[in-house]
């Protein structure tokens, strides 16, 4: 299980493992009591305890001797999301965006030094891979958390790879920090950030930024299989629906009611 994030000092324990509980039913798509003890390294006691707390409390289910994370989440979720005003502005300008290319069209946030999916438009040619609303990934690894990365201060970006390192999820992530700030000042250059398989292999990712009030709002991407995102077709087809949906959205976002 990805560790994304580092604990306080001031941590509270079973808080802490309430929710290590929750990731690990979410990371083993469900398991037994037995199971989820092992996972954790803790007595079958307290696993069992955890798991039947929650359960009572309806954030995990039990079918069949195997317990899930329960649909309750689902309600904390779409109540983060709605409060994120760069959703709503965005989400038909997304929708034309995936109708266009024919590809995923992404929009990514940043939240407690991660990349988080908030919406996500699939169009005609899309192909099916492991991005999903919701997820978090770490920012170094993807187009979108890169052009964010870009533009955010030196000492927040700092504070991000301290947190949460530059780990590598194939053999093309940038891994060096040297090499990742070269690549990010060419993307306050150019304003377009790529991703060339660097997250997940087969897939390239072009970005841009999403500003509002001179900060760093988010990003959207297109995402497609490399055999149809070359240099030519990104440049000439791709980056212009890009920029023109992106613009769109800080507009829409700058003068929203």
């Amino acid at each position: 299980m990805d560790d994304l994030t580092g604990a306080p000092p001031n941590a509270v324990k079973t808080a802490q493992t309430t929710f290590r509980v929750v990731e690990a039913l979410k990371s083993l798509d469900g398991a037994s009591v037995t199971e989820l003890a092992s996972h954790l390294d803790l007595p079958k006691s307290s696993a069992h305890n955890y798991l039947r707390t929650l359960e009572h409390e309806g954030y995990v289910v039990e079918e069949d001797g195997a317990y899930h994370v329960g649909l309750r989440f689902l309600d904390l979720g779409a109540y983060a999301r709605s409060r994120e005003p760069l959703y709503a502005t965005a989400k038909p300008e997304l929708k034309t965006l995936a109708e266009r290319t024919g590809e995923h069209a992404n929009l990514l946030v940043e939240e407690q030094g991660l990349g988080n999916f908030v919406l996500r438009e699939q169009g005609e040619d899309a192909v099916n891979i492991d991005s999903h609303v919701g997820q978090s990934v770490r920012l170094h690894t993807t187009a979108l958390g890169k052009t964010v990365l870009a533009h955010l201060p030196a000492s927040r970006r700092d504070d991000i790879v301290a947190r949460h390192g530059l780990p590598a999820k194939t053999a093309d992530t940038i891994t060096d920090r040297d090499e990742l700030e070269s690549a990010l000042e060419r993307i306050r250059e150019t304003g377009v950030a790529h991703d060339r398989e660097e997250r997940i292999r087969g897939l390239r990712c072009v970005a841009v930024p999403i500003h509002h009030d001179d900060d760093i709002a988010g990003a959207v991407s297109v995402s497609g299989p490399t055999s149809r995102m070359d240099d030519a077709r990104v440049e000439d087809e791709i980056l212009p629906e890009l920029e023109h949906a992106a613009n769109i959205i800080e507009l829409n976002l700058t003068h929203r009611r």
